[in-house]
């Protein structure tokens, strides 16, 4: 009957084990998948790419971030090339954009 037991235990431990290692590559290839469509969707730029690497906040924030590079839609903005911020909610699969153009610039003295 002891026996039976450790048997079950140890093929359940040795399943779930197999699972986690197994799927682990592919789940992070499907999150970055996802992150780099929504934002990409999300975009209000044309030509919209990522321009860089994504940051990886913890579970704790639930949020990743990635830069996009595009050029502005509208006419008057004759293509001017823009650069907005997107943040990903991982628990939703929702981007959130919003312009980041002028954040590395000094503001007016």
């Amino acid at each position: 009957m002891r026996v039976k037991r450790i048997i079950l235990l140890l093929l359940g431990l040795t399943a779930v084990v197999g699972q986690a290692n197994a799927s682990s590559a592919d789940a992070w290839k499907a999150s970055n998948k996802a992150l780099l469509d929504g934002c990409i969707a999300a975009s209000s730029l044309k030509n919209a790419k990522p321009a860089g690497a994504i940051a990886m906040f913890d579970d704790s924030v639930g949020y990743d971030a990635l830069l996009i590079k595009g050029q502005y839609k509208q006419a008057f903005m004759k293509n001017r090339p823009g650069t907005e911020l997107c943040l990903y909610d991982r628990k939703n699969n929702k981007a959130l954009i919003t312009e980041w153009d002028n954040v590395t610039t000094l503001p007016n003295k």
